[in-house]
């Protein structure tokens, strides 16, 4: 091999070398801060059925969230009273409401939340009910969640066609762009329809995962 082959391959392998060692030392410094950092987490379900596939993912979610060391709020949409937006706009979108009523809660504590998890069934190819009236209401709190976020999504529906999953994953792709919110994550449980379906099924580890390491 001639001396100046020789000192090219010499040369590409020590920068590959020395490439590889900072995308290593990169991923470890990554991982000690998402060690030593705490985060707040911010669940919000709209399944009303006690025990709902969707809210057995929540609760696998908070599970993986909490053995982690990070902190959870939860707030079941379905078993508190959120009256619907009727655009009256007092609020002026950043102000009371003329409604008091338990959405002030997710006023209290979506601010100051690192990651926002949306938990619903599918109910005719959108959100639930329940859950979207507290999406319509993040308007008058919309200049307190337009900041860096990032957010959750954990769906379920009876059918098995992933194009029935589209509309909520657009919905929920349109609502993280908008105030600027990033992905971390998505499970998508199809085919499970009956009360604790979902159970037996590989969608509670995949929400446990996802929670453990946010």
């Amino acid at each position: 091999m001639e001396r100046r082959e020789f000192l090219k391959k010499t040369l590409a392998a020590g920068t590959a070398a020395a490439v590889a060692g900072a995308i290593l030392s990169g991923r470890k410094s990554v991982a000690a801060e998402k060690s030593t950092k705490p985060q707040k987490i911010l669940i919000l379900t709209g399944s009303p059925r006690k025990g709902g596939n969707s809210a057995i993912l929540a609760d696998s979610f908070a599970k993986g969230v909490q053995e982690a060391g990070h902190t959870v709020a939860r707030f079941d949409a379905a078993f508190k009273n959120v009256h619907p937006c009727i655009a009256r706009n007092r609020c002026g979108m950043d102000g009371d409401c003329v409604f008091n009523d338990d959405f002030n809660f997710v006023r209290e504590n979506i601010a100051d939340a690192d990651v926002v998890v949306f938990a619903s069934p599918m109910y005719y190819f959108g959100f639930s009910a329940q859950l979207k009236a507290v999406i319509d209401r993040f308007y008058a709190i919309n200049g307190k969640i337009h900041a860096p976020k990032k957010a959750v999504l954990l769906m379920t529906y009876a059918n098995t066609r992933p194009s029935q999953a589209v509309p909520i994953e657009s919905h929920y792709e349109v609502l993280l762009d908008y105030p600027g919110w990033t992905d971390a994550g998505r499970v998508i449980a199809s085919g499970v329809w009956p009360v604790g379906a979902v159970n037996g099924t590989e969608y509670p580890e995949q929400a446990y995962k996802l929670g453990r390491n946010i």
